[in-house]
């Protein structure tokens, strides 16, 4: 949508991870550095006040303030001061669908446990309250425990304590989870044994009289409690034999019955963590315990959640906001236009929103646009060769033994996901569909099991990650996706009734409601719908993000969040086409390459993008490899771990990640100290793809036995202490894939910049981002060398020699180089940027399918870019003959990358633009 009048939209962003290792003081020493890169807005992650210890700041504690650990608010008001000076805005990463819970620090949380449904925030998180299960009815289940609970309770890991400043006592897990105790049961603490402590016991045992102020009366009588412990010893002493009362002694169970006697009464139920599977009864973020969700719909919680960011906005602090996971929102759209409408000025709204294939970005809702994965696998998406992908299909099945079927394999891991993390929300969802059932003689015979068959079976096969139904009428795009998922789980074998799907169709479009007297509740339906909603998108993402895309390695550069990796290769007309689209419809929506989410960096997948463009000299090497180390291990057969699947993914990180200081380099030239560095950045990222796909391995229960042996796999992979055939053998093919990587990388980097949108740069990433999922890619990043670099850069530059920096390609410097220029033409030029046209350029000769080249024009201004694509075809030095793109007759250009002076007519070559950089950046000189 067109952006409001006077609404800042940036030209650029840089994102920066803030954390306790990197806060506001650190950001404020690079607020001159960005600047100089020539973006416009820091983007910053979460920095209200989080879980102590968090390292990405998503588990948010309190929305009112900052986190301590990243700086306080002087801190702050310099990087604000710092920004300003430097000309910089400042977009936030706000959280609104969730808090972090569990620990000792959410308020909130902590008071819900203490109070239950009774406490003023019970509405703020998403609880069930009412469960089928009587041992749940009023309880909230807190799933934070290592081992079963009895367990843990005879092992002394539960222990009743008292706070002495707030007079108020608590159950602690292992010293570090705070579990409040009613105050009703104060008096059952305190005994009878001291008179004092009887009185206050028999008040507090009697707050119900007080209703409804009993919450206030209680923090009386806990001060009174707290002022007689630090004026009286013999209280303290008293209180203190009293607790000792609730000990027992470890490892008899008997012992500890007073303590299990008191837990049974709580608000909550502390349990084993995986109970969560089963019983959990509050929405979480994704399937993680310690990730509350938030009924952010509710007016009040609204309010106080956003007093501060709005705030921030109105005094200019911040010039925009990006809404973390807004799927997780019961409504939002709804979300979306309170925000706006609630800010005092226009401000820049992006949300993190993940489209499938078909699905565009709904019209309707008040932001600027997508925090862009969809541009990175787009654009991506460029560099992989369609014919090559029956070739490519082909060798991956006969290296694992299997032919694959993707669709088939997301549609199995989602029903995994329905069946374990996520199997009680399923549950919840069942029994409210049943009771919905029941209330109408016409589907009164429909069960929860029979809905619960239906409900899975539609949400395994749901084409996207959520629907937008809201109340009013279902949009067709709704309908379109609905009735698809519907009819493809009819299909399913041994699945229930089809008037059950009659009935879930009609119950997720709310065409039951949709006539008077229909004898069902409108609310209860509706809400039914919308809540539907809240659970086909964690679940799509865990099936497929965090499942799947670790089990379908055909190529792993395609496994990415927003990805597809079904679909190989994005023509150029489609690229043309979505930025056209873009340009017309999204101007302001993110461009994103790298981000804190995605699986591998922008310059570990453009390596892995050539592979496509070699099948049969990718199926030699991997063969010849696989012989090599299973050789060494004396695995002639080939069946010991990692499986092939594994194995498969294992050359593909290697190849990715290689360090470029180390591409070159002959075995004996590597360090052992840098290749040990290298090969536990791999070990991490292959045990994380072991625990995600779920086959060998999980995080709830480790395979250590196959872990170990992938692990030792790895090591003698990388060995470097002796002779290594398998790196003998790798690293000329690594040499030359990170060449045709390096070109890729920087036409990435050029289109992202000049793109219609604002692109975003990762820390770091404006020198080569070879990462792999996280936590390797929040790294720290050392700045100290890139200002060097920078500095360095804007000489070659000024000199016109940017060409030279090719031969030492493997420190960045030319990346960063086109990085710069790129960013110095679009603050040159921002309207040819943020509101003129998009127009596509046809190369013509016999090289034309590897160029891509466009014109982005307002008025009289004109810049074209101009870069490769698919070159590992045309060797190291290519030949493009007679292939050329159309020019503007008469004009004069200049290449702003290297400085060249390039005469406009019908066309010019592509030898011409690409003499001394592959790729071009020309802006009209008259």
């Amino acid at each position: 949508m067109a952006p409001a009048a006077g609404k800042p939209i940036p030209r650029a962003t840089y994102r920066v991870q803030l954390n306790g290792e990197f806060g506001f003081g650190r950001t404020t020493a690079i607020a001159d550095y960005i600047a100089r890169l020539g973006v416009s807005h820091l983007y910053a992650s979460p920095y209200m006040k989080a879980r102590p210890g968090s390292t990405h700041g998503y588990d948010i504690v309190n929305h009112n303030e900052l986190n301590p650990e990243v700086g306080d608010q002087n801190d702050f008001r310099a990087l604000v001061e710092a920004l300003k000076r430097n000309k910089l805005g400042q977009i936030l990463d706000f959280v609104p669908n969730h808090m972090g819970v569990g620990g000792s620090d959410n308020e909130w949380w902590l008071n819900v446990l203490e109070w239950g449904p009774e406490s003023p925030y019970a509405g703020y998180f998403d609880i069930e309250w009412e469960s089928d299960y009587r041992y749940l009815q009023g309880k909230l289940l807190v799933p934070f425990l290592g081992d079963q609970y009895g367990a843990v309770l005879v092992s002394g890991g539960l222990e009743l304590r008292f706070d002495s400043e707030t007079g108020s006592f608590a159950v602690w897990a292992y010293g570090s989870h705070k579990l409040p105790v009613r105050p009703q049961d104060y008096g059952t603490i305190l005994g009878t044994d001291h008179p004092d402590l009887e009185r206050i016991g028999d008040a507090f045992a009697h707050l119900a009289y007080a209703r409804p102020h009993q919450i206030a009366r209680a923090g009386v009588q806990k001060a009174e409690l707290a002022t007689l412990v630090a004026t009286r010893p013999d209280v303290a002493d008293a209180i203190n034999q009293r607790l000792s009362v609730f000990r027992g002694y470890q490892g008899e169970i008997d012992s500890w019955g007073h303590l299990h006697a008191l837990i049974a009464g709580q608000n909550w139920r502390v349990a084993y963590f995986k109970v969560a599977a089963d019983d959990i009864n509050y929405r979480r973020f994704f399937n993680i315990n310690e990730l509350a969700g938030l009924r952010m719909d509710e007016p009040e919680l609204f309010d106080v959640a956003h007093r501060m960011v709005l705030g921030m906005v109105e005094d200019g602090t911040l010039d925009g906001i990006r809404i973390d996971h807004i799927d997780g929102l019961i409504d939002p759209r709804g979300y979306c236009e309170r925000l706006v409408a609630a800010a005092s000025k226009p401000f820049y709204l992006v949300v993190e929103k993940i489209l499938a294939r078909h699905e565009r970005l709904r019209e309707d809702w008040p932001i600027d646009g997508t925090t862009g994965y969809e541009y990175a696998n787009l654009m991506g998406g460029l560099f992989v060769d369609p014919k090559a992908e029956e070739a490519f299909t082909r060798l991956y099945a006969d290296f694992i033994g299997r032919r694959d079927d993707f669709e088939e394999v997301v549609r199995q891991c989602k029903i995994r996901i329905m069946e374990s993390e996520m199997a009680s929300e399923l549950n919840v969802l069942s029994r409210k569909a049943a009771r919905i059932a029941r209330s109408n003689p016409a589907t009164a015979d429909f069960t929860a099991n029979i809905l619960h068959q239906a409900l899975k079976e539609t949400i395994a096969r749901f084409p996207v990650y959520r629907t937008y139904v809201d109340g009013g009428v279902p949009s067709d795009l709704d309908r379109r996706d609905i009735d698809w998922a519907i009819s493809q789980a009819r299909r399913a074998e041994q699945g229930p009734d089809g008037s059950v799907y009659d009935f879930l169709q009609r119950l997720l479009t709310t065409d039951l409601v949709a006539a008077p007297k229909s004898g069902y509740s409108h609310r209860q339906v509706t809400r039914f719908a919308m809540r539907f909603q809240q659970y086909s998108g964690p679940v799509m993402a865990k099936g497929l993000e965090d499942t799947a895309f670790y089990r379908y390695n055909r190529l792993a550069a395609l496994n990415e969040v927003g990805g597809h990796p079904d679909h190989f290769g994005v023509s150029v007309s489609a690229f043309h086409r979505a930025n056209q689209d873009r340009a017309r419809n999204w101007p302001g929506n993110m461009l994103a390459s790298t981000t804190h989410d995605t699986k591998r960096g922008e310059d570990t997948r453009a390596r892995l993008y050539a592979l496509s463009e070699m099948p049969e000299e990718w199926e030699r090497q991997v063969q010849t490899w696989s012989r090599l180390l299973r050789a060494r291990r004396g695995d002639v057969e080939g069946t010991a771990p990692p499986d092939r699947n594994d194995e498969y993914l294992f050359y593909q990180l290697l190849l990715g990640a290689w360090p470029a200081e180390l591409t070159g380099a002959s075995v004996e030239q590597i360090e052992q100290s840098a290749m040990t560095a290298f090969a536990e950045r791999i070990v991490g990222a292959m045990t994380k793809s072991m625990r995600e796909a779920k086959l060998h391995s999980t995080w709830a229960a480790p395979n250590e036995a196959y872990e170990g042996a992938v692990i030792s796999f790895i090591h003698d992979a990388l060995d470097v202490t002796r002779r290594n055939a398998f790196l003998e053998a790798f690293l000329p093919f690594q040499a030359a894939l990170a060449r045709i990587g390096m070109v890729n990388g920087l036409s990435q980097t050029l289109l992202k910049l000049t793109s219609p949108g604002v692109p975003d740069i990762y820390q770091g990433c404006e020198l080569w981002n070879l990462s792999l999922v996280d936590p390797d890619n929040r790294l720290p990043v050392d700045y100290d060398a890139r200002r060097k670099l920078l500095d360095e850069v804007e000489g070659v530059v000024e000199r016109g020699v940017v060409a030279g920096l090719l031969e030492r390609w493997t420190d960045g410097a030319v990346k960063l180089a086109v990085t710069r220029q790129a960013l110095a033409v679009r603050a040159e030029k921002p309207e040819v940027f943020s509101a003129g046209e998009y127009l596509p350029l046809d190369a013509t000769g016999d090289r034309a399918d590897h160029v891509v080249a466009y014109a982005r024009r307002a008025g009289d201004d004109t810049v074209v870019v101009a870069v490769p694509r698919l070159v590992g075809q045309l060797g190291e030095s290519p030949d493009w003959g007679n292939t050329a793109i159309p020019l503007p007759r008469g004009a004069r250009w200049r290449n702003r990358l290297t400085g060249a002076e390039v005469e406009g007519g019908d066309a010019v070559s592509i030898a011409t633009l690409f003499a001394d950089l592959p790729v071009a950046l020309l802006s009209r000189e008259g």
